[in-house]
């Protein structure tokens, strides 16, 4: 069983003071923070490999390519999918994003056809479709949520017909924290004949994945937020859906011959990696994978658990205060909240009086928040690093907000 204490002696930001208090950091859900290994395999690259990749034949160049295609065979197998060959490596999850809503969205879609989202998106899985959908004429839907911050699985099954091309949706939401059920939306949607897109920004990180074993045809994650540094995300697309693709930008390395009035592609992946790609990022992103691994993620996500099952608890006996979303069993490792009578963001600048980091605002999810008739929350959001200790500063901190602020 890992060592919490020896995790944490992993990461160097942990080890200082905010304003004279011990950093107690409840942000990952935005950002994680990076273990020395992440850190040490970037600076290596650039001390002793750095070099472009593809492209040469020195030694140099060819040490960079072996760490930049091994952290894509390490990232195709983390989330188990078939080949290397259906990893693209993209800045972050809205990229992704975009890729797919472009790539393929602008080449299949017309009037008539429709794309599904839900209500619980992040404006990145809601913005490229509103776009992708004005420009080719389909109509985009939403399964709207219930009180309990879960899918209205209902008002589902009603908008899932044969004129859903697409279903692209959130395998956990970054403000209610809920779970999704990915392989039952997956099931529905191809019963349809629908393809889909999952959002796994906040659940790769967090959950083993397997897209095989989930059937996904496309699934989007950003490396940042799975202790991997940012500038480097990962588009995961069934071989058949990509090859079948246009590409999304044009340049270096994504084709195969270029004339003066025309040009053939590359094949995939680097068909979709237009020019210089971020290099060190990526074998960043492939040490993240390692550590992750060696940790594991099923002790991971049970120290989630254990963590916002606490939170939970101690939150909920703060007298004003109301959590969105549903119950610790059916969400990941966050919590959003507001507090009778203080601003979110009152909240967050009083907690970080004592050290402590949390997020304040609509986190790029304005509908779940007009949806709940408030226009922000704070949010504190735990990851392996994080302990139960923490909570309890949390929790006092909070109840010393109440106090300044006379609620």
């Amino acid at each position: 069983m890992p060592d919490i204490q020896q995790i944490r002696a992993d990461f160097p930001i942990l080890h200082q003071q905010v304003h004279d208090k011990p950093l107690i950091y409840l942000d990952s859900t935005a950002t994680s923070q990076k273990p020395r290994q992440v850190i040490e395999a970037m600076a290596r690259y650039y001390q002793e490999d750095n070099a472009n990749v593809h492209r040469g034949i020195h030694s140099l160049a060819e040490r960079a390519t072996a760490s930049y295609e091994g952290a894509r065979l390490k990232v195709a197998r983390f989330i188990h999918a078939p080949s290397p060959k259906e990893i693209i490596f993209v800045r972050n999850t809205t990229e992704a994003i975009n890729l797919v809503a472009n790539a393929w969205g602008r080449a299949h879609l017309k009037p008539g056809d429709e794309v599904l989202i839900t209500q619980m998106e992040h404006h990145s899985n809601i913005v490229p479709w509103q776009l992708v959908t004005q420009a080719t004429g389909a109509t985009l839907r939403y399964v709207p949520i219930t009180r309990q911050g879960e899918l209205d699985f209902a008002a589902l099954d009603q908008l899932l017909t044969e004129r859903t091309k697409i279903f692209a949706f959130t395998a956990m939401s970054n403000v209610l924290g809920t779970i999704n059920p990915v392989a039952e939306l997956i099931k529905k949607a191809h019963a349809v004949g629908a393809i889909t897109l999952v959002d796994g920004a906040q659940s790769v990180p967090h959950l083993t994945t397997d897209v095989q074993a989930l059937d996904a045809d496309f699934l989007a994650f950003s490396g940042h937020k799975m202790l991997g540094p940012t500038g480097a995300g990962v588009l995961y697309g069934k071989r058949e859906l990509l090859e079948a693709m246009p590409p999304f930008l044009g340049g270096g390395e994504m084709i195969r011959e270029v004339f003066m009035d025309q040009s053939t592609w590359n094949t995939i992946p680097h068909k979709f990696e237009a020019g210089t790609p971020a290099i060190a990022e990526v074998i960043g992103l492939g040490a993240a994978v390692d550590y992750l691994t060696n940790i594991g993620m099923d002790w991971i996500h049970a120290h989630e658990q254990e963590l916002v099952s606490y939170a939970w608890d101690r939150l909920s006996a703060i007298e004003g205060l109301r959590i969105l979303g549903p119950e610790p069993a059916r969400r990941g490792g966050l919590l959003a909240f507001t507090l009778e009578g203080v601003h979110p963001h009152d909240i967050a600048a009083v907690l970080d009086m004592f050290g402590v980091a949390v997020r304040a605002g609509h986190h790029c999810a304005q509908p779940v928040h007009d949806f709940f008739g408030i226009p922000a929350t704070a949010r504190a959001s735990f990851y392996l690093y994080n302990t139960l200790e923490e909570v309890d500063v949390l929790t006092e901190a909070l109840e010393k907000a109440r106090a300044v602020f006379g609620v």
